[in-house]
């Protein structure tokens, strides 16, 4: 048994195994919400980047699988149903001069991906096969999420086995990414050049008891019903299954036909952003009944920290040094752009570095990552302008990703 530690082909937990791998995630997840609240250290990395972190080990160690269907229900029903849970108190008129900002640094980030796509294949189109489909696939995907990866790997045809190498990178590359987005807010040199208004707000609400991080004080215990447990599963398990109702009939109805028909279709026929908009609707106009249901939030931030230890599964090293070195410096290349393109543009033009971040981190791992480092941060104000302004990528993600594919030969 124990000479299948170090093969990740052959994992010691097979993908079968669907109960003892529910049990690491849940698990991992405790034990990271445990350190969080224990630890500084832990709290300032956040419990969501070591679940990330737990997962990046078991899989490169061999302990469990890359890929197998309890990841693929992560993927299909938690992250839904954490999306509700987690807007049920945002009132859209209280957050809208809040989304509008992040709405635009979040754009001057789609930006820094599409060149940073364009750069990463000039640099290598030699060197790898299919690159105009990856650097479509990318764009996408450093733009909206893993729906517009999939949608440009079938619109362009790229081969399974570049997009199974590509997704392994990407996964590895974005764990990475999130690390130094956690680190920039306690580095000096960005606390000195950009302003940090929820940062300091954080600090300055401070810690009551010795030993008590701000993470286990944020997360204290509150008032609970089982009525509240029972309203806010109830309600988005129904906002969820009316979304995906709504979305798949109204792509099924509206027209191709011309450009513009194709962008309401994307729009009106994406299940996220149905969730959203309807979970909004209901949190604005009946603000007494919604946003007085007790836990919504913590059991919306739970499901988040699966959804984070699920982020780190795919990414084996020993594949990607085996398989795809130079995707790995493909995706980096985006995100260095990213990066750059947003921190730079963002100075520039006043933006908060609470905001920057969360948009690029929106940008690379999507709107549910984003939220859930806003929320691991303590930036209770940020989560639902960026999950709104992040969901939105799912729609233009796709566009944006077509048409690099089509600029460049894809």
């Amino acid at each position: 048994m124990w000479g299948k530690i170090f093969d990740t082909a052959n994992p010691l937990v097979g993908a079968e195994n669907t109960w003892v791998l529910w049990a690491i995630l849940c698990g991992c997840v405790a034990l990271s919400i445990w350190l969080e609240q224990k630890y500084s250290w832990a709290s300032k990395m956040s419990g969501a980047i070591i679940a990330l972190i737990f997962a990046l080990a078991l899989t490169n160690l061999g302990i469990i699988p890359a890929d197998c269907p309890t990841w693929d229900n992560v993927w299909g029903y938690v992250v839904p149903l954490a999306i509700p849970l987690l807007l049920l108190q945002c009132n859209i008129k209280k957050i809208w001069k809040e989304s509008g900002r992040v709405l635009i640094i979040y754009l001057i980030g789609a930006i820094g991906t599409t060149l940073g796509a364009i750069l990463a294949f000039t640099l290598l189109k030699s060197h790898i096969p299919y690159a105009a489909g990856v650097a479509a696939m990318m764009t996408g995907s450093y733009i909206g999420g893993g729906v517009n990866f999939v949608a440009l790997s079938t619109s362009f045809n790229v081969p399974g086995e570049v997009v199974s190498a590509t997704t392994v990178s990407d996964n590895l590359l974005m764990a990475l990414y999130f690390f130094v987005l956690v680190a920039i807010p306690a580095t000096a040199f960005f606390k000195k050049h950009f302003k940090h208004p929820h940062l300091d707000e954080v600090e300055a609400f401070g810690i009551s008891e010795e030993n008590k991080t701000l993470a286990a004080k944020y997360w204290g215990r509150k008032e609970i019903s089982l009525k509240d447990i029972a309203f806010a599963v109830g309600t988005s398990f129904i906002i969820v299954a009316v979304s995906g109702i709504i979305a798949d009939f109204l792509a099924a109805v509206i027209p191709t036909t011309n450009f513009f028909f194709v962008l309401l279709n994307g729009m009106l026929g994406n299940k996220y952003l149905i969730i959203t908009t309807i979970t909004m609707i209901l949190a604005t106009v009946k603000p007494e009944t919604f946003g007085e249901i007790k836990g919504s939030q913590e059991i919306g931030t739970y499901l988040i920290y699966l959804f984070f230890f699920v982020i780190g599964v795919p990414a084996s090293i020993p594949l990607i040094v085996e398989k795809s070195p130079l995707l790995l410096v493909f995706c980096a290349i985006m995100v260095l752009v990213n990066m750059i393109v947003i921190f730079v543009l963002g100075k520039i033009f006043k933006f908060n570095l609470e905001e920057i971040i969360l948009a690029s981190n929106a940008n690379i791992g999507g709107p549910t990552t984003a939220a859930a480092m806003a929320i691991s941060k303590g930036w209770t104000k940020l989560v639902a302008p960026i999950l709104l302004v992040g969901t939105l990528g799912y729609v233009i993600g796709t566009y944006l990703g077509i048409l690099v594919g089509n600029i460049i030969g894809a």
